[in-house]
């Protein structure tokens, strides 16, 4: 991308991808995307577990009764766990860092997509948030905020139009 309003009129939600495995420098760039993110009092109060093994991404997709299917054919699921002992505003900052990796993948020419975990329950009606912990041994106080799908785009989606703007969700003063 040439300039930012450009990367984030391009961004778009990604669920599907190619089986084409990620470079380990692309993956390098998105943990470093993360790793740079703002913090609240630069607390950096977030965990991130890059998985690429497909077949824990399998079982990684059985977080949730729907939306998790996207897990199964990325190339790339990075978890992002947060201490809220270390940042009272530990799900403000866990948010900026998953963005802030979307923006990279975009960048990249990549695909991503946010799967929400806080506060999501499996199939069987357990804590998504337990079930992704149980799974990958992430320690008692972190809390999982999401999983961030990364891969090699296998569908197009049109960019942002300007002119479908909600420009009256806009207040300039005061809500009016």
């Amino acid at each position: 991308m040439n300039n930012f309003s450009e990367l984030i009129t391009q961004r778009r939600s990604i669920r599907k991808f190619t089986s084409e495995p990620l470079k380990a420098e692309e993956v390098e760039l998105i943990l470093k995307a993360g790793l740079k993110s703002p913090t609240s009092k630069n607390a950096k109060p977030w965990h991130f577990i890059a998985i690429e093994d497909k077949e824990l991404l399998d079982e990684l997709a059985l977080c949730k009764k729907m939306g998790s299917k996207p897990i199964e054919n990325c190339s790339l699921a990075i978890v992002v766990a947060v201490d809220p002992f270390t940042s009272s505003v530990w799900v403000e900052d866990g948010s900026i860092a998953s963005i802030m990796m979307q923006l990279q993948a975009e960048d990249l020419g990549l695909g991503s997509c946010w799967i929400q975990i806080r506060e999501r329950y499996t199939a069987s009606d357990t804590s998504s948030e337990e079930y992704v912990k149980d799974l990958l041994d992430i320690p008692m106080q972190l809390q999982v905020l999401s999983i961030i799908v990364f891969g090699h785009k296998d569908q197009e989606k049109p960019s942002h139009d300007d002119e479908k703007l909600e420009w009256e969700k806009v207040h300039i003063g005061k809500f009016k």
